[in-house]
């Protein structure tokens, strides 16, 4: 058998991760890391060295998602994410095993690393889901440091919004078809899914939501089903994009129950992209949906409504690329 580290212990990865690149069949030497945007390369790269040090999926993927929340460059996750309407930074994460641990928060303030708390959720608490408030005084109780979120990058962003849009929410950072203020296209959400060569599954979705949202919005990414959702032996699915629309059909749940009646990762994205599509008619004019899905053999798929979407794979070498999603409609 092929050396592999465990879905959810922590056994050695390293020495085993080379072999079974050498060995594996084709299926087996697939994707072992998935993750949103072009961005996520870094986040790939994080989430490979936690898992050939011996770390499990979980710790693989809580490093990954703490790479883009870090990062005062990225507007859309963690640190430096652009506020809600009210000036307030919040994040919203989901963590998930495919045993059926979970762990997520919404409207976290003061925190940087949301899918750590969200794990703190998982690990240590008997619920599923922290929100608010609570979310943020559970994060200080856990030792996690208060800090201040909002850049004075961020802010000038926030503050330009208010003279010219009229104090509405916009679907801007997590629409990647518009622009930031400056003028530049924004990065989105991030979601990552990542497998052991012997099929186990975990994923996680990080994100600081649209920017200049109504204070209190959540959107699909911490929510199981919507933003995330993985399977054993069945698969793990995450989307990107505008969050209403993939709730509105509890889009990855809807992708992974697509596999598990037999589609392959890029049919089961198709179908949903699709479905939304003829759901909502002319109300996603203009509007970015994106799934990616991987299954237990290390087959991948992705699908959006509009051009534009990128994602990163990692395979079993360690080696990463950024491939495009094909598209329903055109730009």
């Amino acid at each position: 058998m092929l050396a592999a580290l465990s879905g959810l212990g922590a056994l050695p990865f390293a020495a085993g991760l080379a072999r079974a690149a050498q060995r594996s069949t084709p299926a087996a030497a697939g994707a072992i890391i998935l993750s949103t945007w072009d961005f996520g390369a870094a986040a790939n790269a994080a989430a490979f060295a936690r898992m050939r040090a011996g770390g499990s999926l979980i710790d693989a993927v809580e490093a990954g998602g703490m790479v883009p929340e870090a990062d005062p460059n990225n507007h859309s996750v963690g640190y430096s994410g652009y506020p809600d309407r009210d000036g307030h930074v919040t994040l919203d994460a989901v963590i998930m095993d495919d045993a059926g641990g979970v762990g997520a928060v919404a409207a976290l303030e003061n925190t940087t690393h949301a899918i750590s708390v969200a794990r703190r959720v998982m690990e240590r608490t008997p619920h599923t889901m922290l929100v608010g408030e609570g979310a943020t005084t559970f994060a200080r109780e856990q030792g996690f440091p208060q800090e201040k979120l909002l850049t004075p990058e961020a802010e000038k962003a926030w503050r330009d919004w208010l003279k010219t849009s009229k104090y509405q929410p916009e679907a801007n950072s997590e629409n990647r078809i518009t622009r930031t203020p400056g003028g530049a296209l924004d990065h989105d959400t991030i979601g990552l899914l990542a497998r052991t060569l012997d099929g186990r599954m975990a994923g996680a979705c990080t994100t600081s939501g649209m920017a200049f949202k109504m204070r209190g919005r959540v959107g699909d990414s911490p929510q199981v089903g919507s933003g995330l959702y993985v399977k054993a032996g069945v698969g793990g699915a995450t989307s990107t994009g505008l969050g209403e629309e993939v709730t509105r059909v509890a889009g990855s749940a809807r992708v992974v129950a697509s596999m598990r009646a037999g589609a392959t990762p890029q049919k089961a994205c198709e179908d949903v992209v699709r479905h939304i599509a003829k759901l909502r008619g002319d109300a996603i004019r203009g509007v970015q949906v994106g799934f990616l899905a991987l299954d237990p053999h290390g087959n991948v798929g992705a699908y959006c409504l509009l051009p534009g979407f990128t994602y990163a794979v990692t395979d079993a070498s360690g080696t990463t690329s950024i491939r495009k999603a094909r598209s329903l409609f055109q730009a």
